[in-house]
C-alpha cells in the first residue's frame, strides 16, 4: 500500500492524537503505581504495537508513522513488565496455591483467545476460503505458536501468547513470597536458559522470545524493590520546580533512547534499550499528577485489541482502502476501542450465563 505523502500524513495523524490525548486528560484520583497507571502504560503499548503494525507491515512507506512505529518492542516490554509486576505485587500479598493461580489467570488468557480465533478461523474459511490444518487450529487454541508470519499465519502477533503462557506457568513454582527479588532471578534464570536452547519447534519465533525475555522478571523485581513504598507520592512532595524537572527530565531520556533504539544491534543491547525506554515511560507515567483518560480506556480493552487488530487490517481492511492514511489510522483506532468494549461485554455475558447454568444444576 503506497502513500503520496507520508511524512506529512504522518504530522497530521500525530497533531490530532496529540490534541485528543491532551483533552482527555485528568488529574489523578490515585498517586504511585495504582492499577489506573498500569492501565494507562497498556493503553500507551496496544497503540504502539498497534502503529507499528500499520508503519512496517501494512504500507510499503515505513516514513508514515516514524518514529511512532518504532516502538513496538517496547510496547511488548511493557505489557510482560506490568504483568509481572501486577503478578508479584498481588503475590505478596495473597498467597495462592498454584491450581488456583492457574485457574485465575489462564481464564483470563484462554477465554478471549479461544473466542478471537473461532471468529478469525470462521472468517477466513467463509469469507476468504481459507482453510488450516488441524495440527495447526488444535496448536493454536493450546497457545503455541511457533510462528509469526504476518501473511500466512491465523493471528501473528500472537507469538506473544505462547511467551506469558510460559511466565504463568513457571510464575507460581519459583514465585518465593519472601524473596520476591530471589523469584524475579529465577524466572528470568528459567526463562533465558530455555530461549538459549534454541528449540527446533520455537525456531521462527526464537528471536522475538529472546528479545523479550527480560521484562516479566524485571517487573517482579520491580514489586519487590518497591513493596511498602510507594515512589510517586515521594516524587510528588518535590518542590514544584524540582518535580518539573524530574517530569521533564524523564520526559527528555525517553525521547532520546526511542530515538536510539539500538534494533538490530544485537540481543542485549537491542533489549537492555528497549526495557530503558519500558522503565522510563513507567517512571513518567507513575510521577505525572494527571491521567490520560484516552490510554487508560485504550489500557483496559488492550488485550482484546491485541488478540483481533492485525487479521482486520490485514484481511479484512475497511478504512486504508477508501480513507487518506491518517484519517484511517484514527478510524481503526476508534473501531479497536469499540470493538475492545463491545468483546468484553460478550465475553462477560457469556460468563454470567455460564455461573448461572451451574447455580442451576447445583
Amino acid at each position: 500500500m503506497s502513500i503520496a505523502d507520508p511524512v506529512f500524513a504522518t504530522y497530521i495523524f500525530a497533531a490530532i492524537l496529540f490534541v485528543v490525548l491532551l483533552v482527555s486528560a485528568r488529574p489523578r484520583k490515585l498517586d504511585g503505581f495504582s492499577p489506573e497507571v498500569v492501565q494507562e502504560l497498556k493503553g500507551f503499548a496496544i497503540i504502539a504495537i498497534v502503529l507499528s503494525h500499520i508503519g512496517y507491515f501494512l504500507v510499503s512507506d515505513h516514513r508514515f508513522l516514524a518514529p511512532l512505529s518504532s516502538l513496538a518492542g517496547v510496547g511488548v516490554d511493557l505489557f510482560l513488565l506490568v504483568s509481572g509486576f501486577g503478578l508479584a505485587a498481588s503475590a505478596l500479598k495473597t498467597v495462592r496455591k498454584p491450581l488456583e493461580f492457574y485457574k485465575r489467570r489462564l481464564d483470563k488468557l484462554f477465554t478471549p483467545l479461544w473466542s478471537a480465533l473461532a471468529i478469525f478461523f470462521t472468517m477466513d474459511f467463509f469469507i476468504l476460503g481459507k482453510t488450516y490444518s488441524l495440527d495447526y487450529i488444535a496448536r493454536s487454541f493450546v497457545g503455541l505458536f511457533p510462528s509469526a508470519d504476518v501473511y500466512t499465519d491465523i493471528n501473528s502477533p500472537l507469538w506473544y501468547i505462547t511467551l506469558i503462557l510460559f511466565f504463568y506457568l513457571i510464575f507460581p513454582l519459583l514465585f518465593i513470597h519472601k524473596r520476591p527479588l530471589v523469584s524475579a532471578g529465577l524466572v528470568f534464570a528459567t526463562g533465558y536458559a530455555l530461549t538459549s536452547l534454541q528449540l527446533p519447534f520455537f525456531s521462527a519465533v526464537a528471536h522475538l522470545h529472546e528479545l523479550h525475555v527480560w521484562a516479566f522478571p524485571v517487573g517482579m523485581a520491580i514489586a519487590g524493590l518497591l513493596k511498602g513504598r510507594e515512589i510517586g507520592k515521594e516524587i510528588g512532595t518535590l518542590p514544584p520546580v524540582l518535580y518539573a524537572l524530574s517530569l521533564l527530565g524523564t520526559a527528555g531520556a525517553f525521547f532520546y533512547f526511542a530515538g536510539h533504539s539500538n534494533v538490530g544491534a544485537g540481543v542485549f543491547l537491542e533489549q537492555g534499550t528497549s526495557i530503558t525506554i519500558a522503565l522510563l515511560l513507567c517512571l513518567f507515567f507513575v510521577i505525572k499528577k494527571f491521567e490520560v483518560r484516552l490510554l487508560y480506556l485504550f489500557g483496559i480493552f488492550s488485550y482484546e485489541i491485541y488478540l483481533f487488530h492485525w487479521p482486520i487490517m490485514s484481511r479484512y481492511d475497511m478504512f486504508f482502502k477508501f480513507l487518506p492514511q491518517w484519517l484511517a489510522v484514527l478510524f481503526y483506532l476508534a473501531l479497536f476501542l469499540a470493538l475492545g468494549w463491545l468483546f468484553q461485554e460478550i465475553q462477560k455475558r457469556i460468563s454470567k450465563l455460564n455461573q448461572t447454568k451451574i447455580k442451576h444444576l447445583t
